[in-house]
Protein backbone atom coordinates (compact mmCIF):
# COMPACT_ATOMS: atom_id res chain seq x y z
CA UNK A 1 0.00 0.00 0.00
CA UNK A 2 1.25 3.65 -0.96
CA UNK A 3 -0.66 6.75 0.23
CA UNK A 4 0.19 10.01 -2.17
CA UNK A 5 -1.18 12.99 -1.42
CA UNK A 6 -1.39 16.20 -3.81
CA UNK A 7 -1.09 19.48 -2.82
CA UNK A 8 -0.85 23.14 -3.57
CA UNK A 9 -2.69 26.72 -3.92
CA UNK A 10 -5.67 27.65 -6.18
CA UNK A 11 -5.37 26.49 -10.49
CA UNK A 12 -1.99 24.99 -9.61
CA UNK A 13 -3.13 21.76 -11.66
CA UNK A 14 -3.54 18.66 -8.93
CA UNK A 15 -7.00 17.01 -10.72
CA UNK A 16 -5.10 16.99 -13.66
CA UNK A 17 -2.01 15.95 -12.43
CA UNK A 18 -3.28 13.12 -10.55
CA UNK A 19 -4.98 11.88 -13.44
CA UNK A 20 -1.56 11.47 -15.24
CA UNK A 21 -0.36 9.50 -12.11
CA UNK A 22 -3.77 7.07 -12.16
CA UNK A 23 -2.97 6.51 -16.04
CA UNK A 24 0.88 5.62 -14.91
CA UNK A 25 0.02 3.19 -12.25
CA UNK A 26 -2.90 1.38 -13.75
CA UNK A 27 -0.39 1.05 -16.87
CA UNK A 28 1.43 -0.66 -14.73
CA UNK A 29 -1.64 -2.65 -12.67
CA UNK A 30 -1.32 -1.41 -9.44
CA UNK A 31 -5.33 -1.12 -7.57
CA UNK A 32 -5.85 2.57 -7.29
CA UNK A 33 -8.28 4.86 -5.25
CA UNK A 34 -8.59 8.42 -6.21
CA UNK A 35 -10.25 10.64 -3.67
CA UNK A 36 -10.38 14.34 -2.49
CA UNK A 37 -10.87 16.29 0.72
CA UNK A 38 -13.11 17.86 1.26
CA UNK A 39 -15.88 15.67 0.07
CA UNK A 40 -14.50 12.22 -0.61
CA UNK A 41 -17.84 11.13 1.44
CA UNK A 42 -21.06 11.21 0.73
CA UNK A 43 -21.54 13.34 4.19
CA UNK A 44 -17.69 15.20 3.05
CA UNK A 45 -19.55 16.32 -0.05
CA UNK A 46 -22.36 18.42 1.86
CA UNK A 47 -19.54 19.88 4.10
CA UNK A 48 -17.50 20.37 1.04
CA UNK A 49 -20.68 22.77 -0.58
CA UNK A 50 -20.92 24.64 2.78
CA UNK A 51 -16.69 25.14 2.92
CA UNK A 52 -16.76 26.41 -0.59
CA UNK A 53 -19.81 28.25 -0.98
CA UNK A 54 -19.28 31.71 -1.63
CA UNK A 55 -22.53 32.09 0.62
CA UNK A 56 -20.88 30.94 3.41
CA UNK A 57 -18.87 34.17 3.92
CA UNK A 58 -19.81 34.73 7.82
CA UNK A 59 -18.30 31.19 8.61
CA UNK A 60 -15.18 31.95 11.29
CA UNK A 61 -11.95 30.33 11.08
CA UNK A 62 -12.69 27.89 13.80
CA UNK A 63 -16.06 27.02 12.48
CA UNK A 64 -14.12 25.91 9.15
CA UNK A 65 -11.35 24.34 10.71
CA UNK A 66 -13.83 22.10 12.76
CA UNK A 67 -15.36 21.13 9.39
CA UNK A 68 -12.38 20.20 7.70
CA UNK A 69 -11.38 17.85 10.52
CA UNK A 70 -14.76 16.65 10.58
CA UNK A 71 -14.56 15.98 6.51
CA UNK A 72 -11.34 14.20 6.89
CA UNK A 73 -12.12 12.13 10.07
CA UNK A 74 -15.48 10.45 7.73
CA UNK A 75 -13.21 10.36 5.20
CA UNK A 76 -10.54 8.64 7.23
CA UNK A 77 -13.18 6.00 8.05
CA UNK A 78 -15.01 5.15 5.30
CA UNK A 79 -12.21 5.56 2.37
CA UNK A 80 -8.69 6.41 3.27
CA UNK A 81 -8.45 3.47 6.25
CA UNK A 82 -10.24 0.74 4.39
CA UNK A 83 -8.61 1.25 1.04
CA UNK A 84 -5.06 1.26 2.67
CA UNK A 85 -6.00 -1.99 4.20
CA UNK A 86 -6.95 -3.59 0.92
CA UNK A 87 -3.47 -2.64 -0.06
CA UNK A 88 -4.58 0.03 -2.65
CA UNK A 89 -2.51 2.81 -3.82
CA UNK A 90 -4.37 5.79 -2.40
CA UNK A 91 -4.27 9.22 -4.15
CA UNK A 92 -5.65 11.80 -2.43
CA UNK A 93 -6.49 15.69 -3.71
CA UNK A 94 -5.72 17.45 -0.74
CA UNK A 95 -5.01 16.47 3.00
CA UNK A 96 -4.11 17.93 6.17
CA UNK A 97 -1.10 19.61 4.34
CA UNK A 98 -3.72 21.97 3.35
CA UNK A 99 -4.95 22.27 7.39
CA UNK A 100 -1.94 23.74 8.22
CA UNK A 101 -0.94 25.60 5.23
CA UNK A 102 -4.74 27.23 4.61
CA UNK A 103 -5.78 27.39 8.35
CA UNK A 104 -2.64 27.13 9.88
CA UNK A 105 -0.94 29.82 8.37
CA UNK A 106 -3.22 31.85 5.75
CA UNK A 107 -5.95 32.06 8.64
CA UNK A 108 -3.55 32.61 11.08
CA UNK A 109 -5.12 30.48 13.63
CA UNK A 110 -2.88 29.73 17.01
CA UNK A 111 -4.41 25.88 16.98
CA UNK A 112 -2.13 22.97 18.01
CA UNK A 113 -3.55 21.39 14.59
CA UNK A 114 -0.56 18.34 15.53
CA UNK A 115 -2.02 17.16 18.40
CA UNK A 116 -5.88 17.21 17.23
CA UNK A 117 -4.43 15.34 14.29
CA UNK A 118 -2.85 12.80 16.50
CA UNK A 119 -5.98 12.48 18.50
CA UNK A 120 -7.82 11.28 15.56
CA UNK A 121 -5.16 9.00 14.32
CA UNK A 122 -4.54 10.47 11.07
CA UNK A 123 -2.61 8.06 8.57
CA UNK A 124 0.81 9.81 7.24
CA UNK A 125 0.91 10.14 3.50
CA UNK A 126 4.25 8.16 2.26
CA UNK A 127 4.87 10.95 -0.49
CA UNK A 128 3.41 14.63 -0.87
CA UNK A 129 3.32 15.91 -4.11
CA UNK A 130 3.55 20.05 -3.79
CA UNK A 131 2.61 21.98 -6.92
CA UNK A 132 3.96 25.08 -6.20
CA UNK A 133 3.02 28.47 -8.56
CA UNK A 134 3.16 32.41 -7.76
CA UNK A 135 -0.60 32.90 -6.31
CA UNK A 136 -1.21 35.46 -9.14
CA UNK A 137 -0.44 32.76 -11.79
CA UNK A 138 -2.54 30.30 -10.26
CA UNK A 139 -5.34 32.08 -9.54
CA UNK A 140 -5.32 33.85 -13.05
CA UNK A 141 -5.78 30.14 -14.14
CA UNK A 142 -8.47 29.09 -11.45
CA UNK A 143 -10.88 32.23 -12.96
CA UNK A 144 -10.25 31.37 -16.65
CA UNK A 145 -11.59 28.07 -15.61
CA UNK A 146 -14.21 29.24 -13.80
CA UNK A 147 -15.38 31.79 -16.00
CA UNK A 148 -15.33 29.73 -19.23
CA UNK A 149 -17.46 27.66 -17.54
CA UNK A 150 -15.40 24.69 -16.60
CA UNK A 151 -16.23 25.16 -12.44
CA UNK A 152 -19.43 26.23 -10.49
CA UNK A 153 -19.45 30.22 -9.78
CA UNK A 154 -21.02 29.38 -6.54
CA UNK A 155 -18.18 27.49 -5.14
CA UNK A 156 -15.25 29.65 -5.16
CA UNK A 157 -15.11 31.17 -1.50
CA UNK A 158 -11.06 30.45 -1.52
CA UNK A 159 -10.51 31.83 -5.15
CA UNK A 160 -12.17 34.82 -3.95
CA UNK A 161 -9.85 35.54 -1.47
CA UNK A 162 -7.37 38.37 -1.50
CA UNK A 163 -3.51 37.98 -2.93
CA UNK A 164 -2.17 38.33 0.37
CA UNK A 165 -3.82 35.65 1.24
CA UNK A 166 -2.82 33.07 -1.11
CA UNK A 167 0.66 34.90 -0.73
CA UNK A 168 0.85 33.28 3.16
CA UNK A 169 -0.77 30.37 1.61
CA UNK A 170 2.11 29.45 -0.43
CA UNK A 171 4.82 30.40 1.78
CA UNK A 172 2.44 28.10 4.77
CA UNK A 173 3.17 25.42 2.09
CA UNK A 174 6.69 25.87 1.25
CA UNK A 175 7.30 25.92 4.87
CA UNK A 176 5.99 22.56 5.48
CA UNK A 177 8.17 20.96 2.50
CA UNK A 178 11.59 22.54 4.44
CA UNK A 179 10.27 20.65 7.68
CA UNK A 180 9.82 16.77 5.81
CA UNK A 181 12.49 16.96 3.01
CA UNK A 182 11.78 13.10 3.00
CA UNK A 183 8.10 13.19 2.03
CA UNK A 184 7.79 16.37 0.05
CA UNK A 185 8.46 16.51 -3.26
CA UNK A 186 8.48 20.22 -4.72
CA UNK A 187 6.70 20.21 -8.54
CA UNK A 188 7.32 23.58 -10.30
CA UNK A 189 3.95 23.90 -11.89
CA UNK A 190 4.09 26.59 -14.16
CA UNK A 191 5.18 25.16 -16.20
CA UNK A 192 2.98 23.40 -19.42
CA UNK A 193 1.08 19.99 -18.23
CA UNK A 194 3.67 17.82 -20.10
CA UNK A 195 6.42 19.51 -18.18
CA UNK A 196 4.72 18.97 -14.91
CA UNK A 197 3.49 15.15 -15.59
CA UNK A 198 7.61 14.59 -16.56
CA UNK A 199 8.72 15.88 -13.03
CA UNK A 200 6.20 13.99 -11.43
CA UNK A 201 7.08 11.27 -13.91
CA UNK A 202 10.73 10.96 -12.47
CA UNK A 203 9.74 10.67 -8.98
CA UNK A 204 7.34 7.75 -9.67
CA UNK A 205 9.94 5.94 -11.67
CA UNK A 206 11.91 5.63 -8.44
CA UNK A 207 8.96 4.21 -6.62
CA UNK A 208 7.62 2.22 -9.09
Amino acid sequence: MVFITFEGGEGVGKSTQIKNVLRYLEEREYRCLITREPGGTEIGGQIRKILKSVNSEKLVPKAELMLFLADRVQHIEWVIGPALERGDVVLCDRYFDSTFAYQGTARNLKVDLRELHQMFEVPIPDLTFLLDLPPSLGLSRAWSQINSGGRDRTQVRFEEEQLSFHEDLRRGYLHLATKEPNRFCVIDAKFTEENVWQQIKKVLDTIF
